[in-house]
């Protein structure tokens, strides 16, 4: 993401802006320390990210996946082999 200063954000606003509504956001900074994010409306925000579910119908669980390994993993804690 592209950071700019704060008199250079206010010189380019308009072409700032522009470039974000596209989707190319930016970090506006002040003295070199980043203070804002600038993105698109309709960019999500890092709360709004979805992850659970992303791979559905991409990869398939076994019927047994909770009882997979199960005898291996009581001999190893178990003690017998």
């Amino acid at each position: 993401m592209h950071t700019v200063n704060i008199h250079e954000a206010k010189t380019h606003l308009s072409r700032l802006v522009e470039k974000a509504a596209l989707g190319e956001g930016f970090v506006i900074a002040k003295a070199g320390k980043p203070l804002v994010k600038v993105v698109p409306l309709n960019a999500p925000e890092a709360n709004q990210v979805r992850r659970i579910g992303f791979l559905a119908g991409e990869i398939m669980v076994p019927d047994d996946f909770d009882t997979m390994g199960s005898q291996e993993i009581e001999a190893l804690f178990g003690g017998s082999l």
